[in-house]
This record gives C-alpha cells, structure tokens and sequence, in this order.
C-alpha cells in the first residue's frame, strides 16, 4: 500500500469530490481523506492556491474538472466566468502547492484539457501536449482521464503514466437498468458512431453485445472554416439495416449537438425504433433548446451522459435526460492505486459488462 491517501478536489470538481470522500471513507472505517483547499485572487485577476494540511508523503489524488462553466471571480471590478484555461492554472498552483513533499501524486482530469486540439497540421499550437509535459515536469506521477479524444496523446508522456478510461460498464448498467424492455442481439439492437472518430468506441460495445455497428461518415466543406472547423455538409450512412431497432450512437462528447441529433434525426427516418445517445461529456455549448426540440419532434428518446463534469441545472430536469454516475468508479481508481493493485479491469470493463449482459438475458 502506498501512503495515506490525500483527496484534493479544486473548487471546479468540490461536489464529486465529497461524494468520492464519503464512498471512501464507507469503505476504510470512517476515515476522512479530503483536504480543504482555496485558490483566493487579488483584485487585479492573479491568484493564489492555499493547502490547510500537510501532504508530506502522502498518496494525493487532485480532482479537477476543466468544464466547469458555473464558477466566476472578480476582476478590476468585473465579473469573468472561469475558463478551462483559469482551471488549468488552478490546477498547477495546487500542484506547486505540495512543495515537492507529497508521496506521489495522480491527478483526475476527468475531460482531458485542450484534449480536442490533439493534433498539429499547419503553424498552430498543440496544447494539449504541452500541458502534459507540463504536469509531467511540475512532479506529477500519473494522470487518469476519461474517454479521450485521441489516446495517442499519451506518447507525448513515456516516463508519465496516463490512463485513458471507459464508463462503458456505467452506462450499460444505466441503459440496462431503466429499460428492461431491451433485447440484446443483432436483430433487435445496433450501435451507431456518428463520426470515423468514435467508431472504436461503438465497436467495443458492439462486440460485447453481440451485435453490429453502423457509422455515419461527416462530409465536410473543405473551401471554408466556421468556429475553428470545416463544417459538415451531410452525414453519410454506412451499415445494415436499422429498421425495427433499437440504436445506440455512442461519442465521446456532446458539444453543439447539431451533429449527433442530425444523425439521430436520419435514424428515425431510416426506421429506427427507439434512438438513445450516449456521450460521456454533455457540454452543450449552444443550451438545450435544439434537444427540447428534437425531442418534441420525435428524433431521439433518451440522452446519456455522465456526471464527471458540470451538469446545468436546467439540464438535469430535463425528462430525456438521464445522468450516468460514476462516483463510485473514481473512488474504487483510488482505492486500487493506493493499494498497490492492478487497475486493468477497471480501465477496461469488459468481463464485468459480459457479467451483467449474461445476467440480464438470463
């Protein structure tokens, strides 16, 4: 076992940082193991990060969440609404903050800062990169993130241990769970990638499920870019039959949502049965009007996202909208590291997911 555990979780990431803090303490005899943390500014935007305990060589695990659009602070008199950039540097003032004293240290970035700038094509910035050469030079020992844009990332850190991990195993149990109507086999469901990019993640839900996928391939308009892209003239449909079925489109985010309720749009009129979207990080950049819409209209029937970032109010209240908890999943990653265990299958669910399928149609 390495050293006592020390949970720090930034102001973006306070809520799932005491949910993580009870699930443990139930587990370890009432022990606490979260430690308060401030990151007061001056007047004038600069701040500061204050740790209110010691963390000499104890195990500390920083929780930070880089989406967290609800918090604000105070600058030459007006207010400015943090960005990922503000939690990022939030991030590496609480990292200066140990001093070089702590055990080891893992930090928690369940959304992977600047994750979707993962590639260099022209006379640009790649990111996300040097912020892992960053964390890797400030002392910090691993990094667990959550479905990442591109996992190649981690080449950049060889000697850093970073783990890209799936909440395959916690939407299954969701999905599972609130319809028990659901018939898993190839002739009653079919997961769908709405893009090429998250068509590894349908396949291994697919796989596991025994059924088949279908992918949408976004021709884009290459003469121009809006908002920082080529924007996409249509989706293309490559696959079987979705007729009568239930489909499941699976990414690893939600942004805008003009691309994943297009594609939702096109399944419906291709005969699906019932639409349910999965996406691990709900941003929901352009507000929930368009998803009230398209839901009034019929074109999908469930979305599914977690809570490892900010969720909006206005978006929990929404009746399509279903929140995927995974509080206890960070919690069991902690446990396990600090025991000294092998994390593999919690990375990887899939003999679990296998369980609970073999379970569910038993």
């Amino acid at each position: 076992m390495q050293g006592k555990i020390a949970l720090i979780a930034l102001p973006s990431a306070e809520k799932i940082g005491r949910r993580v803090n009870q699930i443990l303490s139930e587990w370890r005899d009432g022990e606490e193991f979260l430690i308060p943390v401030d990151c007061p500014r001056f007047s004038s935007g600069e701040a500061k990060c204050v740790i209110q305990e010691s963390v000499r060589d104890r195990d500390v695990y920083i929780l930070v969440d880089v989406c967290n659009t609800s918090l604000c602070y105070r600058m030459f008199g007006e207010t400015n609404r943090m960005s990922p950039d503000d939690h990022y540097q939030d991030l590496k003032r609480v990292i200066a903050a140990c001093g070089g004293t702590a055990g080891r240290i893992t930090v928690i970035m369940p959304f992977l800062y600047e994750g979707r700038q993962h590639r260099k094509t022209t006379r640009e910035s790649l990111d996300c990169a040097v912020m892992l050469r960053e964390l890797e030079n400030m002392g910090v020992h691993s990094l667990l993130s959550f479905d990442v844009h591109d996992p190649r990332m981690q080449n950049v850190i060889p000697l850093m241990g970073m783990e890209n991990i799936s909440p395959a195993l916690q939407f299954t149990q969701a999905l599972l769970a609130e319809y028990e109507d659901l018939i898993p086999d190839s002739e009653h469901l079919m997961f769908i990638a709405p893009d090429e990019g998250a068509t590894e993640r349908a396949i291994f839900l697919a796989s596991l499920f025994g059924v088949n996928i279908g992918m949408f391939y976004k021709r884009r308009d290459y003469t121009r870019i809006v908002d920082g892209a080529n924007p996409v003239i249509a989706h293309e449909f490559c696959g079987g039959s979705v007729a009568g079925k239930d489909v499941i489109v699976v990414d690893d985010m939600i942004a805008s949502g003009g691309s994943m309720l297009d594609t939702a749009r096109q399944l419906k009129q291709m005969g699906a049965k019932r639409v349910f979207l999965f996406s691990t990080f709900g941003l929901f950049t352009s507000g929930l009007d368009k998803f009230d819409k398209a839901f009034a209209e019929g074109a999908f029937d469930r979305v599914f996202t977690t809570n490892l970032i900010y969720q909006k109010p206005e978006l929990l209240a929404r009746e399509y909208y279903y929140s995927v908890n995974v509080d206890r999943y960070i919690a069991a990653l902690v446990d396990t590291l600090n025991r000294g265990e092998p994390i593999h299958d919690l990375i990887k669910p899939a003999g679990r997911i296998r369980k609970m399928l073999e379970l569910y149609k038993g």
